[in-house]
C-alpha cells in the first residue's frame, strides 16, 4: 500500500515513515504543501496522510483541490489542534478520518486500513456497519438476515448516514444532500423520514444504530469488534 504523508515537522515525518514501513507500507514524505498537492494529483497513493498547518499550501486547501478533481483518494487529517470547527470543515469537504496530535502510530495504521476498507466495499457498491449493508448498484438493504424495504428518501438518507459512520450530520445538512432543493428551513421532512427509516432498520435489532444528537441532528453509530452498535 502507497501512503504519501504531507508532515512539515521532520521528528513526526520520521516517527510516522518508520511506523508504516515497519508494517509493509510503502511510503514517500513530503513536508511542502505546494509540492504535496503536485504529488498527490499526479501520483497514485492509496492514502494520504495530510497535516493541517503546512508551509505554501495548507492541508484544507489541498484537500479541497483533491475533491474538486474527483479525485477520491482517502485523506486523514492530521492537526495539533483540537478545535471543532476545523474538525468539521475537514470532514465537510471529503475528509476520511482524523487524528489529533499526539498519537500512536498503531491506531494510525488501524486508521489506513479502515478508510481502505470502506473505499473497496465503495468500489464494490457495498455499504456495511455491523449487521446492516446497502447495495448501491441493486438498491437493497439487508439488516442481518432480514431484507429492509426502503423508499427513495429513506434509502438516500441510510446511505448518507452509511457513508461516515460516527459523523453527525445536521437536518439542514441531510435536507441538501437528500433532497435537494430549496426547502423551508421549518420543514419537518428530515424528522419524519428518519422515523420510518429507524422503524423499519431498528426496530428489530438488538443493537440500534440510528442515533439522535439532541439539539443537532442525527448519526449513524459505529459498529463495536463483536458487530454490536458502538454507544461512543
Amino acid at each position: 500500500m502507497r501512503v504519501l504523508v504531507v508532515e512539515d515537522e521532520r521528528k513526526i515525518a520520521g516517527f510516522i515513515r518508520q511506523g508504516l514501513e515497519e508494517h509493509g507500507f510503502a511510503v514517500e514524505v513530503c513536508g511542502n504543501g505546494d509540492e504535496a498537492y503536485t504529488l498527490a494529483t499526479t501520483r497514485p497513493y492509496d492514502t494520504i496522510i495530510l497535516d493541517i498547518m503546512l508551509p505554501g499550501r495548507d492541508g484544507l486547501s489541498i484537500l479541497r483541490g483533491l475533491r474538486e478533481r474527483k479525485n477520491t483518494v482517502p485523506v486523514i487529517l492530521v492537526t495539533a489542534r483540537t478545535e471543532l470547527n476545523e474538525r468539521l470543515d475537514g470532514l465537510n469537504l471529503g475528509a476520511d478520518d482524523y487524528l489529533t496530535k499526539p498519537f500512536y502510530v498503531e491506531e494510525l495504521i488501524a486508521r489506513i486500513h479502515a478508510v481502505s476498507r470502506r473505499v473497496k466495499d465503495d468500489q464494490l457498491g457495498l455499504l456495511q456497519v455491523g449487521d446492516l449493508t446497502v447495495d448501491l448498484m441493486q438498491r437493497k438493504v439487508r439488516r442481518g438476515e432480514r431484507e429492509v424495504e426502503l423508499t427513495a428518501r429513506e434509502f438516500g438518507l441510510l446511505e448518507r448516514l452509511m457513508r461516515t459512520p460516527g459523523r453527525v450530520f445536521t437536518r439542514t445538512q441531510l435536507l441538501e444532500h437528500v433532497w435537494g432543493y430549496d426547502f423551508d428551513p421549518e420543514t419537518n421532512l428530515v424528522d419524519v423520514n428518519i422515523r420510518r427509516l429507524r422503524k423499519k432498520v431498528d426496530d428489530e435489532s438488538a443493537s440500534p444504530l440510528i442515533e439522535t444528537v439532541r439539539g443537532v441532528g442525527y448519526r449513524l453509530r459505529k459498529a463495536a469488534p463483536d458487530g454490536r452498535a458502538d454507544a461512543r
